[in-house]
């Protein structure tokens, strides 16, 4: 029997991340990548990717980072996004791109898990078109809720 990858992981467990069929460009602890492709069922009034979608795109991204970077952790702690905040800079036209990473040393998140605290940390999101633009940066608040 296969472990499941990080995508496949996310798509079972986040039906909406299935829904938008992102594609998973890479998903490993110091960074994760994902694509939303063009598709009109999920275009806004101009012809481009809905914001809701571009969100969402973001916060799978943010949560695959988390998985990939604390998947080891999930038998004592349950990650949660604790708060987001998206700034929306560009017109997105297109595919659009995921980029997220965590904002502090994944060794120091887990030494305070090791202490009983709850840690906090940012993942943060670059949402760029096919021609480098930024059309978009989230930055997620992620915790890890002990489980005792």
């Amino acid at each position: 029997m296969t472990t499941p990858s990080i995508g496949q992981l996310l798509d079972s467990t986040v039906p909406m991340a299935h829904t938008l069929k992102l594609e998973y460009l890479e998903t490993s602890a110091e960074r994760a990548v994902l694509q939303l492709p063009d598709q009109a069922e999920f275009h806004n009034h101009v012809g481009g990717p809905h914001a809701g979608a571009m969100f969402t795109l973001a916060e799978s991204a943010s949560g695959c980072i988390v998985l990939a970077a604390f998947g080891d952790q999930l038998s004592r702690a349950v990650p949660l996004a604790v708060n987001a905040e998206i700034a929306y800079k560009k017109l997105a036209m297109g595919v659009v791109t995921a980029t997220a990473t965590i904002g502090r040393p994944v060794a120091d998140i887990v030494a305070e898990l090791d202490k009983g605290e709850r840690p906090e940390f940012p993942v943060t999101v670059e949402i760029t078109r096919a021609d480098g633009a930024i059309t978009g940066v989230m930055t997620i608040t992620w915790t890890l809720r002990p489980n005792s």
